[in-house]
Protein backbone atom coordinates (compact mmCIF):
# COMPACT_ATOMS: atom_id res chain seq x y z
CA UNK A 1 0.00 0.00 0.00
CA UNK A 2 1.32 3.43 -0.90
CA UNK A 3 0.20 6.25 1.37
CA UNK A 4 0.62 9.91 0.61
CA UNK A 5 3.89 10.87 2.29
CA UNK A 6 2.62 14.13 3.71
CA UNK A 7 1.52 14.49 7.33
CA UNK A 8 -2.08 15.25 8.04
CA UNK A 9 -2.11 16.92 11.46
CA UNK A 10 -0.23 19.87 12.78
CA UNK A 11 1.05 18.07 15.91
CA UNK A 12 4.68 16.97 15.99
CA UNK A 13 5.26 13.47 14.66
CA UNK A 14 1.65 12.88 13.62
CA UNK A 15 1.42 10.93 10.37
CA UNK A 16 -0.79 8.52 8.51
CA UNK A 17 0.67 5.20 9.61
CA UNK A 18 -0.89 5.09 13.06
CA UNK A 19 -2.62 2.23 14.88
CA UNK A 20 -6.36 2.06 14.41
CA UNK A 21 -8.22 4.07 17.03
CA UNK A 22 -11.88 3.99 17.97
CA UNK A 23 -13.66 7.23 17.21
CA UNK A 24 -15.79 8.46 20.08
CA UNK A 25 -17.05 11.86 21.21
CA UNK A 26 -14.22 14.37 21.31
CA UNK A 27 -11.83 12.24 19.24
CA UNK A 28 -10.50 13.16 15.84
CA UNK A 29 -12.60 12.29 12.82
CA UNK A 30 -10.78 10.15 10.30
CA UNK A 31 -11.65 10.52 6.62
CA UNK A 32 -10.39 8.25 3.86
CA UNK A 33 -9.60 9.14 0.27
CA UNK A 34 -8.18 7.24 -2.70
CA UNK A 35 -6.43 9.27 -5.39
CA UNK A 36 -4.27 8.42 -8.41
CA UNK A 37 -0.93 9.69 -7.16
CA UNK A 38 0.66 7.50 -9.85
CA UNK A 39 -0.44 5.95 -13.15
CA UNK A 40 -2.19 7.37 -16.23
CA UNK A 41 -4.33 9.83 -14.24
CA UNK A 42 -1.64 11.02 -11.81
CA UNK A 43 -2.47 14.62 -12.70
CA UNK A 44 -5.67 14.18 -10.70
CA UNK A 45 -3.57 13.59 -7.56
CA UNK A 46 -3.61 17.32 -6.96
CA UNK A 47 -7.18 16.86 -5.71
CA UNK A 48 -6.06 14.90 -2.65
CA UNK A 49 -3.26 17.34 -1.88
CA UNK A 50 -5.67 20.27 -2.03
CA UNK A 51 -8.03 18.41 0.32
CA UNK A 52 -5.15 18.04 2.75
CA UNK A 53 -4.53 21.79 2.62
CA UNK A 54 -8.15 22.58 3.41
CA UNK A 55 -8.33 20.27 6.42
CA UNK A 56 -4.98 21.53 7.73
CA UNK A 57 -6.52 25.01 7.70
CA UNK A 58 -9.64 23.68 9.44
CA UNK A 59 -7.54 22.03 12.15
CA UNK A 60 -5.51 25.18 12.73
CA UNK A 61 -8.77 27.01 13.34
CA UNK A 62 -9.84 24.45 15.96
CA UNK A 63 -11.38 21.70 13.85
CA UNK A 64 -15.11 21.08 13.49
CA UNK A 65 -17.15 21.21 16.71
CA UNK A 66 -13.89 20.72 18.59
CA UNK A 67 -12.84 17.63 16.65
CA UNK A 68 -9.70 17.56 14.56
CA UNK A 69 -9.89 16.09 11.07
CA UNK A 70 -7.37 13.52 9.89
CA UNK A 71 -7.44 12.91 6.14
CA UNK A 72 -5.79 9.69 4.97
CA UNK A 73 -4.97 9.64 1.26
CA UNK A 74 -4.00 6.35 -0.39
CA UNK A 75 -2.65 5.93 -3.93
CA UNK A 76 -4.77 3.68 -6.13
CA UNK A 77 -2.90 4.34 -9.39
CA UNK A 78 -6.30 4.76 -11.09
CA UNK A 79 -6.69 0.98 -10.90
CA UNK A 80 -10.11 -0.29 -9.69
CA UNK A 81 -8.73 -3.38 -7.89
CA UNK A 82 -6.27 -1.18 -6.01
CA UNK A 83 -9.05 1.25 -5.16
CA UNK A 84 -11.04 -1.51 -3.49
CA UNK A 85 -7.96 -2.79 -1.67
CA UNK A 86 -7.04 0.66 -0.39
CA UNK A 87 -10.63 1.42 0.58
CA UNK A 88 -10.87 -1.76 2.65
CA UNK A 89 -7.62 -0.90 4.44
CA UNK A 90 -8.82 2.61 5.20
CA UNK A 91 -12.17 1.40 6.56
CA UNK A 92 -11.08 -1.75 8.38
CA UNK A 93 -7.49 -0.88 9.30
CA UNK A 94 -7.50 2.88 9.76
CA UNK A 95 -11.12 3.09 10.97
CA UNK A 96 -12.10 6.03 8.79
CA UNK A 97 -15.61 7.33 9.38
CA UNK A 98 -16.30 7.89 5.67
CA UNK A 99 -14.68 8.12 2.24
CA UNK A 100 -14.42 11.53 0.63
CA UNK A 101 -13.49 12.67 -2.86
CA UNK A 102 -12.50 9.40 -4.50
CA UNK A 103 -11.31 10.19 -8.02
CA UNK A 104 -12.60 8.36 -11.08
CA UNK A 105 -15.69 6.46 -12.18
CA UNK A 106 -14.48 2.88 -12.50
CA UNK A 107 -12.23 3.25 -9.46
CA UNK A 108 -15.02 4.53 -7.21
CA UNK A 109 -17.44 1.96 -8.61
CA UNK A 110 -15.03 -0.78 -7.55
CA UNK A 111 -15.55 0.28 -3.92
CA UNK A 112 -19.24 1.12 -4.08
CA UNK A 113 -20.77 -2.24 -3.21
CA UNK A 114 -18.32 -2.84 -0.37
CA UNK A 115 -18.95 0.59 1.16
CA UNK A 116 -22.73 0.31 0.85
CA UNK A 117 -22.76 -3.15 2.43
CA UNK A 118 -20.66 -1.75 5.27
CA UNK A 119 -22.86 1.39 5.43
CA UNK A 120 -19.85 3.68 5.11
CA UNK A 121 -20.62 6.97 3.31
CA UNK A 122 -18.84 7.39 -0.03
CA UNK A 123 -19.16 11.12 -0.55
CA UNK A 124 -18.54 13.66 -3.31
CA UNK A 125 -16.93 11.28 -5.76
CA UNK A 126 -15.09 13.01 -8.61
CA UNK A 127 -17.30 11.51 -11.29
CA UNK A 128 -20.44 12.38 -13.20
CA UNK A 129 -21.32 8.90 -14.45
CA UNK A 130 -25.11 8.48 -14.54
CA UNK A 131 -25.04 5.36 -12.40
CA UNK A 132 -24.53 7.39 -9.21
CA UNK A 133 -28.02 8.88 -9.53
CA UNK A 134 -29.65 6.12 -11.59
CA UNK A 135 -28.82 3.55 -8.90
CA UNK A 136 -28.94 5.70 -5.78
CA UNK A 137 -31.86 3.74 -4.29
CA UNK A 138 -29.75 0.59 -4.49
CA UNK A 139 -26.55 2.31 -3.31
CA UNK A 140 -27.75 5.16 -1.05
CA UNK A 141 -24.38 5.58 0.68
CA UNK A 142 -22.64 6.72 -2.54
CA UNK A 143 -22.87 10.31 -3.77
CA UNK A 144 -21.05 11.90 -6.70
CA UNK A 145 -19.93 15.52 -6.86
CA UNK A 146 -20.08 16.33 -10.54
CA UNK A 147 -23.00 17.07 -12.85
CA UNK A 148 -24.14 14.03 -14.81
CA UNK A 149 -22.08 13.27 -17.90
CA UNK A 150 -25.39 12.53 -19.62
CA UNK A 151 -26.39 16.15 -19.06
CA UNK A 152 -23.02 17.31 -20.40
CA UNK A 153 -23.60 15.32 -23.59
CA UNK A 154 -27.11 16.73 -23.92
CA UNK A 155 -25.85 20.30 -23.45
CA UNK A 156 -23.19 19.93 -26.12
CA UNK A 157 -25.64 18.28 -28.52
CA UNK A 158 -28.13 21.11 -28.06
CA UNK A 159 -25.45 23.70 -28.83
CA UNK A 160 -24.33 21.86 -31.95
CA UNK A 161 -27.88 21.59 -33.29
CA UNK A 162 -28.57 25.25 -32.54
CA UNK A 163 -25.40 26.70 -34.04
CA UNK A 164 -24.09 24.22 -36.64
CA UNK A 165 -27.00 23.24 -38.90
CA UNK A 166 -24.84 21.19 -41.29
CA UNK A 167 -22.48 19.70 -38.70
CA UNK A 168 -20.94 16.27 -39.19
CA UNK A 169 -20.00 15.12 -35.72
CA UNK A 170 -17.22 12.75 -34.77
CA UNK A 171 -16.98 11.60 -31.15
CA UNK A 172 -13.88 10.37 -29.32
CA UNK A 173 -14.61 9.02 -25.87
CA UNK A 174 -13.20 6.86 -23.12
CA UNK A 175 -14.39 3.27 -23.12
CA UNK A 176 -15.75 3.13 -19.58
CA UNK A 177 -18.92 3.95 -17.67
CA UNK A 178 -18.07 7.64 -17.66
CA UNK A 179 -17.51 7.84 -21.40
CA UNK A 180 -20.57 5.74 -22.17
CA UNK A 181 -22.69 7.96 -19.94
CA UNK A 182 -21.50 11.05 -21.79
CA UNK A 183 -22.22 9.40 -25.14
CA UNK A 184 -25.70 8.45 -23.97
CA UNK A 185 -26.49 12.13 -23.62
CA UNK A 186 -24.74 13.15 -26.84
CA UNK A 187 -26.51 10.50 -28.92
CA UNK A 188 -29.88 11.30 -27.37
CA UNK A 189 -29.44 15.00 -28.05
CA UNK A 190 -28.20 14.57 -31.63
CA UNK A 191 -30.94 12.05 -32.48
CA UNK A 192 -33.21 14.98 -33.35
CA UNK A 193 -31.15 15.35 -36.54
CA UNK A 194 -30.60 11.84 -38.00
CA UNK A 195 -27.19 11.27 -39.56
CA UNK A 196 -25.40 14.12 -37.82
CA UNK A 197 -23.20 11.73 -35.81
CA UNK A 198 -20.98 10.29 -38.54
CA UNK A 199 -18.30 8.45 -36.54
CA UNK A 200 -17.51 7.26 -33.02
CA UNK A 201 -14.12 6.23 -31.72
CA UNK A 202 -13.19 4.88 -28.27
CA UNK A 203 -9.98 4.81 -26.28
CA UNK A 204 -8.75 3.17 -23.10
CA UNK A 205 -7.30 5.30 -20.31
CA UNK A 206 -4.02 3.42 -20.59
CA UNK A 207 -3.56 3.84 -24.37
CA UNK A 208 -0.32 5.70 -25.14
CA UNK A 209 -1.77 7.69 -28.05
CA UNK A 210 -5.08 8.50 -29.76
CA UNK A 211 -3.60 9.41 -33.14
CA UNK A 212 -5.35 6.61 -35.02
CA UNK A 213 -8.74 7.55 -33.57
CA UNK A 214 -8.34 11.21 -34.55
CA UNK A 215 -7.30 10.20 -38.08
CA UNK A 216 -10.38 7.95 -38.33
CA UNK A 217 -12.69 10.84 -37.42
CA UNK A 218 -10.98 13.06 -39.96
CA UNK A 219 -11.29 10.39 -42.66
CA UNK A 220 -15.03 10.07 -41.91
CA UNK A 221 -15.54 13.69 -42.94
CA UNK A 222 -16.34 15.05 -39.49
CA UNK A 223 -16.13 18.83 -39.13
CA UNK A 224 -17.09 18.83 -35.43
CA UNK A 225 -15.19 16.76 -32.86
CA UNK A 226 -16.58 16.01 -29.40
CA UNK A 227 -14.02 14.69 -26.89
CA UNK A 228 -14.51 12.92 -23.58
CA UNK A 229 -11.16 11.65 -22.28
CA UNK A 230 -8.54 12.19 -19.60
CA UNK A 231 -6.57 15.45 -19.93
CA UNK A 232 -3.45 13.67 -21.24
CA UNK A 233 -5.37 12.02 -24.09
CA UNK A 234 -7.34 15.19 -24.78
CA UNK A 235 -4.16 17.21 -25.27
CA UNK A 236 -2.90 14.54 -27.70
CA UNK A 237 -6.12 14.78 -29.68
CA UNK A 238 -6.00 18.59 -29.88
CA UNK A 239 -2.38 18.46 -30.98
CA UNK A 240 -3.17 15.87 -33.67
CA UNK A 241 -6.11 17.90 -35.00
CA UNK A 242 -3.76 20.87 -35.39
CA UNK A 243 -1.03 18.75 -36.97
CA UNK A 244 -3.54 17.60 -39.59
CA UNK A 245 -4.43 21.27 -40.25
CA UNK A 246 -8.00 20.17 -39.71
CA UNK A 247 -10.35 23.09 -39.12
CA UNK A 248 -12.75 21.13 -36.93
CA UNK A 249 -14.82 22.69 -34.17
CA UNK A 250 -13.78 20.95 -30.94
CA UNK A 251 -16.03 20.41 -27.92
CA UNK A 252 -14.64 19.18 -24.60
CA UNK A 253 -16.35 17.64 -21.60
CA UNK A 254 -15.74 19.08 -18.14
CA UNK A 255 -13.21 16.28 -17.51
CA UNK A 256 -10.61 18.00 -19.68
CA UNK A 257 -10.99 21.76 -19.44
CA UNK A 258 -7.82 22.27 -17.39
CA UNK A 259 -5.58 24.79 -19.14
CA UNK A 260 -2.49 23.37 -17.43
CA UNK A 261 -3.26 19.68 -17.95
CA UNK A 262 -5.17 19.58 -21.25
CA UNK A 263 -4.58 22.70 -23.32
CA UNK A 264 -0.98 23.73 -22.65
CA UNK A 265 0.47 20.28 -23.41
CA UNK A 266 -1.26 20.46 -26.82
CA UNK A 267 0.97 23.35 -27.88
CA UNK A 268 0.69 27.15 -27.90
CA UNK A 269 -2.63 28.18 -26.38
CA UNK A 270 -3.50 30.13 -29.50
CA UNK A 271 -4.04 26.77 -31.21
CA UNK A 272 -6.86 26.00 -28.76
CA UNK A 273 -8.69 29.24 -29.51
CA UNK A 274 -12.35 28.62 -30.25
CA UNK A 275 -12.62 25.31 -28.43
CA UNK A 276 -15.99 24.99 -26.67
CA UNK A 277 -16.67 23.09 -23.48
CA UNK A 278 -19.06 22.55 -20.64
CA UNK A 279 -17.85 23.25 -17.13
CA UNK A 280 -18.82 23.66 -13.51
CA UNK A 281 -15.60 24.72 -11.79
CA UNK A 282 -13.24 27.69 -11.99
CA UNK A 283 -9.75 26.81 -13.22
CA UNK A 284 -7.16 28.42 -10.91
CA UNK A 285 -4.65 28.50 -13.80
CA UNK A 286 -7.05 30.54 -15.92
CA UNK A 287 -5.95 34.21 -15.96
CA UNK A 288 -9.59 35.19 -16.37
CA UNK A 289 -10.15 34.27 -12.70
CA UNK A 290 -7.01 35.98 -11.38
CA UNK A 291 -9.01 38.67 -9.60
CA UNK A 292 -11.70 36.35 -8.24
CA UNK A 293 -11.70 36.29 -4.44
CA UNK A 294 -12.67 32.62 -4.23
CA UNK A 295 -9.82 31.61 -6.51
CA UNK A 296 -7.34 33.83 -4.69
CA UNK A 297 -8.26 32.48 -1.26
CA UNK A 298 -8.15 28.88 -2.52
CA UNK A 299 -4.68 29.35 -3.99
CA UNK A 300 -3.49 31.06 -0.80
CA UNK A 301 -4.73 28.17 1.35
CA UNK A 302 -3.03 25.54 -0.80
CA UNK A 303 0.25 27.46 -0.93
CA UNK A 304 0.27 27.95 2.82
CA UNK A 305 -0.56 24.40 3.92
CA UNK A 306 0.60 22.18 1.02
CA UNK A 307 3.05 24.32 -0.99
CA UNK A 308 4.21 21.42 -3.19
CA UNK A 309 0.74 20.97 -4.67
CA UNK A 310 0.42 21.68 -8.39
CA UNK A 311 -2.29 24.32 -8.43
CA UNK A 312 -4.58 23.51 -11.33
CA UNK A 313 -8.13 22.36 -12.07
CA UNK A 314 -7.95 19.15 -10.04
CA UNK A 315 -6.85 21.15 -7.01
CA UNK A 316 -9.98 23.29 -7.33
CA UNK A 317 -12.09 20.13 -7.39
CA UNK A 318 -10.25 18.80 -4.33
CA UNK A 319 -10.82 21.94 -2.29
CA UNK A 320 -14.50 21.89 -3.22
CA UNK A 321 -14.89 18.27 -2.12
CA UNK A 322 -13.17 19.10 1.18
CA UNK A 323 -15.38 22.16 1.71
CA UNK A 324 -18.50 20.07 1.17
CA UNK A 325 -17.18 17.43 3.56
CA UNK A 326 -16.60 20.17 6.12
CA UNK A 327 -20.12 21.50 5.64
CA UNK A 328 -21.60 18.04 6.18
CA UNK A 329 -19.66 17.62 9.43
CA UNK A 330 -20.69 21.10 10.54
CA UNK A 331 -24.34 20.20 9.97
CA UNK A 332 -23.82 16.99 11.97
CA UNK A 333 -23.24 19.01 15.13
CA UNK A 334 -22.33 16.74 18.03
CA UNK A 335 -23.33 13.57 16.19
CA UNK A 336 -20.78 12.70 13.47
CA UNK A 337 -22.11 9.16 13.14
CA UNK A 338 -22.25 7.55 9.72
CA UNK A 339 -26.06 7.63 9.68
CA UNK A 340 -26.10 11.34 10.47
CA UNK A 341 -23.32 12.11 8.00
CA UNK A 342 -25.42 10.54 5.26
CA UNK A 343 -28.55 12.39 6.43
CA UNK A 344 -26.80 15.76 6.29
CA UNK A 345 -25.81 15.25 2.64
CA UNK A 346 -29.53 15.63 1.93
CA UNK A 347 -29.81 19.16 3.32
CA UNK A 348 -26.91 21.01 1.74
CA UNK A 349 -27.44 24.56 0.52
CA UNK A 350 -24.13 26.21 -0.29
CA UNK A 351 -22.25 27.95 -3.10
CA UNK A 352 -18.61 26.98 -2.64
CA UNK A 353 -16.04 29.54 -3.88
CA UNK A 354 -14.67 27.57 -6.85
CA UNK A 355 -18.02 26.82 -8.52
CA UNK A 356 -18.75 28.77 -11.68
CA UNK A 357 -21.11 31.73 -11.26
CA UNK A 358 -24.75 30.70 -11.09
CA UNK A 359 -24.06 27.20 -9.75
CA UNK A 360 -25.01 26.10 -6.25
CA UNK A 361 -25.15 22.87 -4.24
CA UNK A 362 -28.70 22.35 -3.02
CA UNK A 363 -29.81 18.86 -2.01
CA UNK A 364 -32.85 17.24 -0.42
CA UNK A 365 -34.03 13.69 0.30
CA UNK A 366 -35.81 13.79 -3.07
CA UNK A 367 -33.01 15.63 -4.87
CA UNK A 368 -29.62 14.11 -4.11
CA UNK A 369 -27.73 15.47 -7.13
CA UNK A 370 -24.94 17.60 -5.69
CA UNK A 371 -24.50 19.60 -8.90
CA UNK A 372 -27.16 19.46 -11.59
CA UNK A 373 -26.11 22.23 -13.98
CA UNK A 374 -23.17 23.06 -16.24
CA UNK A 375 -22.13 26.23 -18.07
CA UNK A 376 -21.04 26.50 -21.68
CA UNK A 377 -17.73 28.27 -22.23
CA UNK A 378 -15.35 29.11 -25.08
CA UNK A 379 -11.57 29.36 -24.99
CA UNK A 380 -10.33 32.68 -26.38
CA UNK A 381 -6.66 31.72 -26.68
CA UNK A 382 -5.83 32.71 -23.11
CA UNK A 383 -8.78 31.86 -20.87
CA UNK A 384 -12.25 30.35 -20.77
CA UNK A 385 -15.14 32.78 -21.27
CA UNK A 386 -18.61 31.89 -20.05
CA UNK A 387 -21.32 31.98 -22.71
Amino acid sequence: MRWSKRKFMLGAGASLALPALAQGPGDEIRIGCTNPLSGPAAAYGAAGMAMEAHFAMVNEAGGIHGRRIRLLVADDGFSPPRTLEQTRRLVEGEKVMFMLGQVGTNTALAARQYLNEAKVPQLFIASGAPTWLDDIDKYPWSLALQPSYVDEGLEIAAHILATRPTAKVGALFQNDDAGRGFMRGLREGLARRPGVLVKEQTTEATEPTVDSQVIALNSAGADTVVIFMLPRSTSQAIRRVNDLQWAAQIYLSSASTSIAQALLPAGPLERSKGILSVGYMKDPTDPGWAGDEGVRSTIATIRKYRPRTVIEFSAAVGVTMAQLGTEVLRLCGKDPSRDNILAQTMRLDIATPMLLPGLRVKTAPTHRAVLDKVRLQVFDGASWKLM
